[in-house]
């Protein structure tokens, strides 16, 4: 028992302090270890569970303008929810960056992502003060925030972004980093990327700009209404300021350069859309409708969306045909608008004397004519009305300036006006005075035969006033402009250039409710006997037209017709005399198919359309014509571009009936363009009223075609399609083919070229024709064997044998190929 008691004392003696300490110190870190490997995993499930991918930033594509393009590569439109210019790291200014990084994030190219620091002093001045809480987001930050986060003001997005910067800084460099930043910033003006805010603060590019303009840029991040130079001048040249002394601080510019900078004003330009030359044109309008149906309008439709993909749009437009084209429409439009008085104001706002200027810009009401301008009254006062601007300038416009009678109502213009109304002005020394945006309207449209491709396009007065396009969606009765594409209906079933037609009174009974229907000529002219089918085209004969047209049967006519793109149409002869409903561009693209010797193209405005890469992806089957633009011949064939056409007619068909409107300038209804003096076709058109008055021809350079009429079709007066819608292409055509050469159409092979007498259609062999347009001998086209044969007449001398035995030597007499070989064969 002794011996057990020491035993039993070593056993229950007391452990060492240090090792209960040991111990339990190791359990409060196992613990401390779980609880925050708890909280790293609920910290994941909360905020880093569902974070985007930092991947996504390798090819991120920020949202781009589509830019349009001439036919010559000058830029004249871009489609964009976001004024955005997407520039290389590279392609920014050293100072740019400087002033970017001295008030957005001093620390960018030294910490990873997220700046402790700042965040712990942001946190402390969040906790002590009881203004609006103050962040620390690095650029980083800033790029996880508007690219993956989003903008919740919340402390979970906050970490969240913290999180994904950490991520971001480990993927991509820094360069990369602040080329996203400065490409994405959102800077006000609806400016996105410090390139887009130069040109809408500055109208300058970024690499023009001074450092105090740089470092203007760099406090816009922080807020841009905060900033706006005009409502807030002083508070944005406080803060501009301050980012030049951190640049100082911070070793990038020197004192003399601070100097500068520092006492410069802001120097920011007036708030401005984008300027482009052909904004808001016709044309572009037509270029967007088709890009939208084609790639769709935002995002959601697509990578190649016109307000975001970036598209890069060759169009087919020429700038010199289209102010051309523009101004002869506009001219002919105020010609016939002239002495028939004042059209009204434009459109009318309430207003009050205080808030005139915004009501104007949000009509979006502007002028693109001459001198022109949209002005709002404001009031009466005196002897005149006060006027508002877009630009908050204000005028004065004296009742004597605007003393022309109302249309239809007589009276003074000044007594109708009231306040509010959008008034069309133009300047006279420091006064305005009132002028009339024409009621009536029209379209113009100029294709080149060879491709299809529209070079210029008017679709009204303004596109800024009417947007709807006259040249594609009005649908209008062409009238005699669709005789050509029925005689042509006729010589493909048979007639010929020489064919005699009746001109007199043709009815027919449509049955016992309609009766009997009788067709008249234009003027209610009388009949005038036989005569060949060019004389009744020439003349533009109604009688003889219909009565063609029974005869070839209005299946078949109808069916050239529609084979031609102009309209589907039922089988009645008052088809033949354009009573059915189309627009000016399927006629154009008519006429162009008759010029191209019957093979047709789809009219297009777009060359090619290639994505933000350079990659072409329209048309689908698109391919480069290599060596197209070789500066000499290589001695290899000519490339050539893949065909895009089909026959429709007949080319023989087709040349005959060139052939024959040519005449139509000669001597017909359009020979007001006869003074030209180059190859010519074309023909007139006037419906019943008349209603529209329309001509369509041209030259194998390009053909060109108008109508003019009103929206809601009514009388228009005294005026026909010879004597109103040619003298109109007239003014167009004598500067667009200025410098041109004067082409001659060519024959396809298998043409005859006959001396025939102008009046009976019959051959001539006594004589030859002269360039006088009255000859009464000239050269008609003929498919083969259809051409008039000479026979011997009643008491004709034959030749006899012996006669032909004995030859007599003669002088060679000219044939008609010596003649087609002297104007170089172009038959």
């Amino acid at each position: 028992m002794a011996s057990a008691a020491p035993s039993a004392g070593l056993e229950s003696a007391p452990k060492p302090a240090g090792r209960r300490w040991l111990r339990r110190l190791g359990r409060v870190a196992a613990v401390a270890a779980l609880l925050f490997g708890l909280l790293i995993l609920a910290g994941w499930f909360l905020f880093a569970r569902d974070l985007p991918s930092v991947d996504r930033l390798r090819t991120y594509e920020p949202p781009l303008p589509t830019n349009i393009r001439g036919a010559d590569g000058t830029p004249i439109q871009s489609y964009a929810r976001e004024r955005r210019v997407e520039l290389s790291f590279d392609e920014y200014p050293r100072l740019l960056i400087a002033a970017f990084l001295s008030a957005e994030d001093k620390t960018f190219f030294s910490h990873h992502g997220v700046d402790y620091p700042g965040i712990a002093s942001a946190l402390w001045d969040n906790l002590t003060s009881d203004r609006r809480a103050r962040g620390a987001s690095t650029i980083t930050q800033q790029v996880a925030k508007n690219l993956l986060v989003g903008n919740e003001r919340s402390y979970a997005r906050k970490v969240r972004e913290a999180i994904l910067a950490y991520r971001i800084e480990g993927t991509l460099t820094k360069q990369q980093i602040l080329e996203l930043y400065l490409n994405q910033i959102a800077l006000g003006r609806n400016a996105f990327g410090v390139e887009a805010a130069s040109h809408a603060y500055f109208d300058k590019e970024l690499n023009q700009l001074s450092l105090a303009q740089m470092a203007y840029l760099a406090i816009l991040p922080k807020g841009p209404s905060n900033y706006d130079p005009l409502r807030h001048a002083d508070r944005a040249l406080e803060r501009r300021n301050y980012v030049l002394r951190e640049m100082l601080k911070n070793g990038y510019i020197n004192d003399a350069q601070f100097a500068q900078a520092n006492t410069e004003p802001l120097g920011t330009a007036p708030r401005q859309p984008p300027r482009n030359e052909r904004a808001g044109s016709y044309f572009t309008e037509e270029v967007r409708r088709q890009l939208i149906a084609k790639f769709g309008e935002t995002d959601h439709d697509g990578p190649y969306s016109v307000y975001a993909g970036g598209l890069w749009v060759r169009t087919s437009l020429d700038g010199r045909l289209q102010d051309l084209a523009q101004e002869a429409l506009r001219d002919g439009l105020l010609r016939y608008a002239s002495g028939r008085g004042w059209s009204g104001p434009l459109a009318h706002k309430d207003i009050t004397p205080d808030d005139w200027r915004q009501v104007l810009l949000n009509t979006n009401i502007a002028l693109d004519y001459q001198n022109w301008r949209a002005a709002i009254a404001i009031a009466h006062d005196g002897d005149g009305w006060r006027l508002g601007f877009a630009d908050g300038q204000e005028a004065a416009l004296p009742d004597a300036l605007a003393a022309m009678p109302l249309v239809g109502v007589g009276g003074n213009a000044w007594r109708s006006i009231q306040a509010g109304d959008i008034l069309a002005v133009a300047p006279i020394g420091q006064q305005f005075a009132l002028r009339s945006v024409p009621r009536v309207s029209g379209g113009f449209v100029v294709e080149e035969p060879g491709t299809g491709r529209v070079l210029a396009m008017q679709g009204g007065f303004d596109a800024r006033l009417q947007a709807f396009n006259r040249a594609t969606q009005a649908l209008r009765q062409p009238g005699s402009t669709i005789k050509p594409i029925v005689y042509s209906a006729a010589l493909e079933n048979g007639m010929t250039p020489a064919s005699i037609i009746v001109d007199a009174p043709f009815c027919v009974y449509q049955g016992a409710h309609l009766g009997q229907k009788c067709f008249r000529n234009f003027g209610n002219q009388p009949g005038t006997g036989p005569h060949t089918m060019r004389w009744g085209i020439e003349q533009s004969r109604n009688l003889m037209t219909v009565r063609t047209a029974a005869t070839v049967g209005m299946g078949h006519v109808v069916d050239t017709i529609k084979r031609m793109g102009i309209g589907s149409y039922q089988p009645y002869l008052a088809f033949a005399l354009g009573a059915g409903d189309t627009t000016v561009l399927r006629m154009v693209n008519a006429y162009a198919t008759l010029a191209n010797q019957g093979r047709m193209h789809t009219p297009t405005v777009i060359d090619f359309v290639q994505d933000r890469h350079g990659r072409v992806i329209w048309p689908d089957a698109w391919r480069p014509c290599d060596g197209c633009n070789a500066p000499d011949w290589n001695g290899r064939p000519m490339p050539r571009p893949a065909g895009r056409t089909r026959q429709v007619i007949d080319p023989l068909t087709a040349f005959q009936m060139v052939h024959i409107t040519e005449g139509v300038i000669q001597r017909g209804t359009a020979t007001v363009l006869r003074d030209l003096n180059r190859p010519m076709f074309g023909k007139t058109g006037t419906t019943t009223g008349p209603t529209n008055v329309w001509f369509i021809g041209g030259t194998p350079q390009f053909i060109g075609g108008l109508y003019i009429g009103y929206d809601q079709p009514r009388n228009l007066g005294g005026i026909q399609g010879g004597t109103f819608a040619a003298p109109i292409f007239r003014q167009f055509a004598v500067h667009a083919y200025d410098g041109l050469d004067k082409l001659p159409f060519r024959a396809p092979a298998g043409i005859r070229m006959v001396r025939i007498d102008r009046a009976s259609g019959q051959p001539v062999y006594g004589a030859w024709p002269t360039p006088d347009p009255q000859a009464s001998v000239i050269w008609e086209a003929f498919k083969p064997e259809s051409e008039p044969r000479r026979v011997a007449r009643h008491g004709e001398a034959i030749p006899t044998a012996a006669a032909t035995a004995a030859p007599v030597r003669r002088r060679p007499t000219p044939s008609d190929g010596d003649f087609l070989q002297r104007q170089g064969g172009i038959y």
